[in-house]
Parts: C-alpha cells; sequence; structure tokens
C-alpha cells in the first residue's frame, strides 16, 4: 500500500501528463499553398522563433571586511545557466541551476574570516570557543524547474518556482510565499535569497478579473546562515518538529484575485500557511527545579501554521506609481522576553497574537534617476508588555537608481532604515556595462546599530563575573562590524 507522503507527490505530478495530451491533441495545421522565396532560410531564423534558448551567466564575488579583524571574507566563483525549450504555442519548458565555490576558506583562516571572535566578546567565553565552523563554501542547485501551459483564459505553472505577490520591493507585507535564505542575511538579490518551491499555480483571466490559486506541497523554511559564520543570526535546533512535506493535510494553499477599477490595480489575497520561523516553547519542570536537576527546562522548537488576509494597490499618478500592501496576519507566535522567578524562567517563551502589517511606496523620477522610497509598519493586537518586539515596529526603506549614460553604467543605493531598533543597512553600487556582456561592480554593504542582547554576559565586576543585561532583539545592528566592499566581475551570455 502506497504511504501517503507518495500519493502526494504522484497527485502533484501527475499533471505532467496532461502537457502530454496537450502537445499530441494539438491538431496539425492544414496544408496551405504558398509560394517558398528564395531566402527561405534567413526568412525561418528570423520569423520563427527557436524551440530552445540557453542563457546565464560566470562571476565572481570578492569581499573585503574593513573593520578588525580585517579580512577577505568571500572570493566565490558562479556559474548560472537557464534553459528554456517552447514545445508549441501552449506548453513551454524553463529550468535555472547554478554552482558555486569559494575559494576564500582555502586561502584565509577560518575564524579571521568569521570574526565571531571578536563580535562576541562580551558572551561567556566557553560560548566563543564552542562556535561551529561551518561554511557556505561550495553549492549546486536546480533554483528552478517548471512547465508553463497556456489555455483559453487559463494559465498553469507546475513545478520548482517563485512566486511573488507584494507590489512594494523589498518589503515582505503579503509576499511572504517563498522562505528566505540568510546565508548573506539580506544582502543577495531579491531571487537570490528568496528559496524556491515545488508549486502548482493556476491563473484565470475574465475580463478585467485574474484569478489565481496555489497548492505548495513542498515545504522548506527560512533557512540560516551556517552555524558560526559572519552571518549567522539565529539556527534551528536540532530537535525541531517539522511538519511532513508532501503531505497533503500539511500543504500551504494560496487565493489571489485582481482587478482593474477605478484607474488603478486591486488584490485580494488569502494564504493558509507556516510561519518560516519555528516557535521555541519552553517547558518549566517544578519538581525537577526543587531537585536542582539541569532537565528543569525544555525546549520544544516547532513550526506552527497561520493564516494571511492580504492586499495590494497599484495606481499611476501623472506618470509615477503609488504602491500600498495590507496584510492581517491570524495566528502567529510572538516570543516573550525572559522573565525570571528565584532565578528561574516563568513562561513557555511565546504567545499567540494576531497583527496587522501595512506598506506605502511611492516611485517617481527626478533628475534622471528612479526614486522608490517606502515606509512600513507592523501593529500587534490585544499586546502584552511582555513580548519581546514592539507594540509597533516601523522600518523606511529608499532605493534609487541612476544611469549614467556617459560611462555606460548604473549608480544604485538600497537604504533601510529600522527605527524602533534604530538600526540601518546601505547598499550603494555602480556597475559599468564595459560590452553588451561583461560588467564590472563596485559596491559596499554597511551595518549600522546595536547588537542582541540576551542571557548572561560577561562581567568582571560581578561575583559570578556574569551579568543580566536589558533584553533586546536586534537585527542588523548584529553585523555593524561586518561592513565591507566588494567587486563582481560579470559575463552575460
Amino acid at each position: 500500500m502506497q504511504s501517503a507522503n507518495s500519493k502526494i507527490r504522484i497527485i502533484f505530478f501527475i499533471s505532467l501528463m496532461a502537457l502530454i495530451n496537450c502537445m499530441t491533441a494539438m491538431a496539425a495545421p492544414s496544408d496551405i499553398d504558398i509560394a517558398v522565396p528564395d531566402d527561405l532560410d534567413t526568412v525561418l531564423e528570423n520569423a520563427t522563433p527557436k524551440k530552445y534558448k540557453f542563457s546565464g551567466y560566470i562571476k565572481n564575488e570578492t569581499a573585503y571586511r574593513y573593520n578588525e579583524p580585517r579580512s577577505f571574507t568571500k572570493i566565490r566563483n558562479i556559474g548560472l545557466l537557464n534553459f528554456q525549450y517552447i514545445f508549441n504555442s501552449h506548453v513551454k519548458f524553463y529550468t535555472s541551476a547554478w554552482a558555486y565555490y569559494d575559494v576564500v576558506y582555502d586561502l584565509f583562516d577560518y575564524r579571521t574570516i568569521a570574526a565571531r571572535d571578536v563580535r562576541d566578546a562580551n558572551n561567556p567565553l566557553n560560548f566563543v570557543v564552542q562556535l561551529p565552523e561551518d561554511k557556505d563554501q561550495k553549492r549546486e542547485e536546480v533554483r528552478e524547474m517548471y512547465f508553463d501551459v497556456y489555455l483559453n483564459n487559463l494559465d498553469m505553472r507546475i513545478g520548482k518556482q517563485y512566486v511573488i505577490w507584494g507590489v512594494i520591493e523589498g518589503i515582505r507585507v503579503v509576499d511572504e510565499i517563498n522562505p528566505m535564505d540568510f546565508r548573506e542575511l539580506i544582502i543577495p538579490d531579491l531571487l537570490d535569497y528568496r528559496i524556491p518551491l515545488w508549486t502548482f499555480k493556476a491563473d484565470y483571466y475574465h475580463k478585467k478579473t485574474a484569478y489565481e490559486f496555489l497548492w505548495i506541497p513542498d515545504l522548506k523554511f527560512n533557512k540560516p546562515a551556517p552555524a558560526g559564520s559572519e552571518w549567522e543570526l539565529f539556527q534551528v535546533l536540532p530537535n525541531t518538529t517539522k511538519p511532513e512535506s508532501f503531505n497533503l493535510k500539511n500543504s500551504e494553499v494560496g487565493f489571489k484575485i485582481t482587478r482593474e477599477m477605478l484607474n488603478a490595480t486591486f488584490s485580494l489575497s488569502y494564504f493558509y500557511t507556516w510561519d518560516d520561523y519555528p516557535t521555541t516553547f519552553r517547558v518549566i519542570n517544578s519538581a525537577q527545579i526543587r531537585a536542582n536537576s539541569q532537565d528543569s527546562l525544555a525546549i520544544f522548537p516547532t513550526y506552527m501554521r497561520m493564516q494571511m488576509f492580504g492586499g495590494t494597490m497599484t495606481k499611476e499618478i501623472s506618470g509615477n506609481i503609488l504602491k500600498a500592501e495590507f496584510a492581517y496576519v491570524k495566528d502567529k507566535y510572538f516570543a516573550l522576553v525572559n522573565k525570571f522567578e528565584n532565578g528561574y524562567l516563568a513562561d513557555d517563551g511565546d504567545v499567540k497574537k494576531d497583527s496587522i502589517r501595512a506598506a506605502l511606496g511611492y516611485d517617481f523620477s527626478f533628475w534622471g534617476a528612479d526614486i522608490s522610497p517606502s515606509v512600513n509598519q507592523t501593529y500587534i493586537l490585544n499586546y502584552e508588555s511582555a513580548i519581546l518586539d514592539n507594540k509597533i515596529s516601523t522600518g523606511f526603506n529608499l532605493f534609487i537608481r541612476k544611469p549614467i549614460q556617459k560611462y555606460s553604467a548604473v549608480f544604485t543605493l538600497l537604504a533601510i532604515y529600522l527605527v524602533n531598533y534604530q538600526e540601518q543597512y546601505i547598499k550603494p553600487r555602480v556597475t559599468l556595462n564595459l560590452t553588451d556582456h561583461v560588467q564590472i561592480t563596485l559596491g559596499a554593504d554597511l551595518f549600522y546599530g546595536k547588537r542582541t542582547s540576551f542571557g548572561r554576559k560577561v562581567d568582571p565586576s560581578t561575583p559570578s563575573g556574569l551579568s543580566d543585561p536589558i533584553q533586546s532583539a536586534q537585527f542588523l545592528g548584529n553585523f555593524r562590524d561586518n561592513k565591507r566592499v566588494d567587486v563582481e566581475f560579470k559575463y552575460n551570455f
């Protein structure tokens, strides 16, 4: 008897059989008497699209951290290949794969590259000494692999893919379909830090309205940076409870309706999903506490279900674009501040709350530059003072793109400011187009802010040599010593 897991895989991929029927069911065109030109080969080459197409790039990414301990932190060589095959006007196949190898670990000492000894100098010594030394040195991966099927008023995409519902670039309000890969925090390009999922996507079009349906049996979650690396912020614990992938009851499902009206484009969406961060429940055994047992605290990291009701709007105003996103998030768990009673933690670590997310952006041009500022907020309903996050969290984003035609160059700037945490990330870039195929990019990644403060810190002034600092959860500020400059050489083909 087949397992439920196997059945779901069969259900997911059986739709591929329909592609064969589509290809074989297309009637052959009837014979037509036409005049054949003398230069038929040239005419066909220019008028008939190729059934297949290869493209991609080869590039080197090199980064140098200029804060102590100074070091090259990346010398990564990357190759990406795209392949497209057109069966006919109704069916197309596309796949994309990449591989990379980082030689920096072959040339420099790992602990110098990671610099965690310096970054975590105030943590207890045994914590620093026991840091792991995982590397993001090599990877081979199929990024995308899907079939597109085009029928009357219905498009289907079946396979490994990205799905983007957001309208404001760089902000995740309703755009929670694909989890994130934090191997370099938020530095990579948008698609490079998204994790593709095996998905069935169908879009049905009726007049000015589009209806989209998603079924995602492939469950993946946010992927942390390698343990001990310079970008490590969180880790998924070994005993974390994960839902089984390709299991029907664990599947993620989404619906979206998009309609043009009032000279604008509106969408409403619903996504039944899993939180991409595990909820770290903890249980305290009072009997074990009384017995002074080390087993008095048990931690149960678990991925939990949540629901998202969302909406977006885009509207042209005098050649500029106004964008907005809104989401009501139901049943998300928020971490609680560590509260001690008689020296022991006094709660289970997390509480379930609903929250509201919203963002507003405006795209306009000024002095030949494309400028896109945006603001976003998260509001936690029925807030409790013990919640680690702020009741209202606010962030500002700014993206600028300025072509410099005289030098065949493009300047870009991304700036992120998290108001509550008073931390920033600034990413300037200049790309020089030497030829149609060769590019050189010079840039920097700059982080500002405070570090996270949890647990106990080294403090020689206390009898125990440790202190319990004010607790705060930071994000960008943890990497303030990782400021770096970088250069990228890229050949497109």
